[in-house]
């Protein structure tokens, strides 16, 4: 069975709790980015690169059934840990789920307060991105 955004989102909060220090979590970040959905090197193109990002991301949609499958990669670890956080609360969703999502997770878990200025806003920027695409979708499933 498909979890919703709010328990996935409730598992982070979880994953999170078990550490007491912000070095540790930032270690546990560096580990979710070695199990990113990596974006193939034919993808790093300018158009799948998130603008707003210190470091560089790239991100890329496919639309299959109604549901976005995301894939992603970074120059920078804690920012692949980052991403990887979004793509598994994201991928696999419709649009809907997508652009309704209130993101809780972030805040509960202290991730914005806890990134340098720059970090934040390419966190921002990678949500605006994701739900760019979720929006591009669900304009196009509405015109069907």
């Amino acid at each position: 069975m498909i979890k919703t955004v709010a328990e996935v989102e409730k598992e982070i909060v979880e994953e999170f709790s078990l550490f007491d220090e912000w070095l540790e979590k930032y270690e546990y970040l560096i580990e979710l980015g070695g199990s990113l959905n990596l974006i193939p090197d034919s993808g790093k193109r300018d158009e799948n690169l998130i603008k707003g990002c210190q470091s560089r991301v790239w991100l890329d949609a496919t639309y299959n059934n109604g549901t976005l499958e995301f894939r992603a990669d970074s120059d920078a670890i804690i920012t692949k840990g980052i991403i990887s956080l979004l793509l598994r609360l994201f991928s696999g969703r419709t649009p809907q789920e997508i652009l309704s999502s209130k993101l809780t997770f972030l805040q509960e878990i202290g991730l914005q307060e806890n990134l340098s200025p720059t970090r934040a806003n390419g966190l921002l920027s990678m949500i605006k991105k994701i739900q760019a695409y979720a929006l591009a979708y669900s304009t196009l499933e509405q015109q069907k």
